[in-house]
């Protein structure tokens, strides 16, 4: 995965994980993956596959898409919701 776009996944991840007031090992064990693996992510340490992606977004209970948007944390809950509908 090319190194911008892991960074905006892990920005993505970590905020919207604080959002929701989650701590990784509560969002590991919801998407089904090891806590270190949640932290590796969010730190840039390693790719993450689509498969996965899918896992924590449904997780995190977002759209795998929303995860790929540049800042889409600092969107305001609105229009979140709307972008979540597709």
């Amino acid at each position: 995965m090319n190194g911008k776009i892991r960074m905006i996944v892990a920005d993505n991840i970590r905020h919207i994980r604080h959002k929701k007031h989650l701590s990784q090992e509560s969002l590991a064990e919801r998407a089904g993956l090891h806590r270190t693996y949640i932290g590796n992510i969010e730190r840039c340490e390693h790719s993450i596959s689509i498969d996965q992606l899918v896992k924590i977004a449904d997780a995190l209970k977002v759209k795998s898409h929303l995860l790929l948007i540049e800042n889409a944390y600092h969107f305001p809950d609105d229009v979140l919701k709307l972008l979540n509908k597709f």
